[in-house]
């Protein structure tokens, strides 16, 4: 998988390629961080999808998660 950063309203989306199924993956912490204007957006995702399992959607549980390179530098 080939890593790149989108740029969103000057926001940076982590992104990454699949050669193999020609798909792009993007951060789903980072869109909800530009969309929401949310100071954390990863306790922002984690809040939602404990929402989202208690009412019941499987959609929260069904999100596979990669791993990105964050700004920090960590996996």
């Amino acid at each position: 998988m080939d890593n790149e950063i989108k740029l969103f309203e000057g926001r940076q989306i982590r992104s990454a390629w699949d050669n193999e199924k020609e798909e792009w993956y993007f951060s789903i912490v980072d869109i909800l961080g530009v969309l929401t204007e949310s100071d954390n957006p990863q306790k922002y995702w984690s809040v939602l999808k404990t929402r989202l399992n208690n009412e019941g959607n499987e959609l929260a549980t069904n999100c596979i998660q990669l791993k990105m390179e964050a700004a920090d530098g960590k996996i």
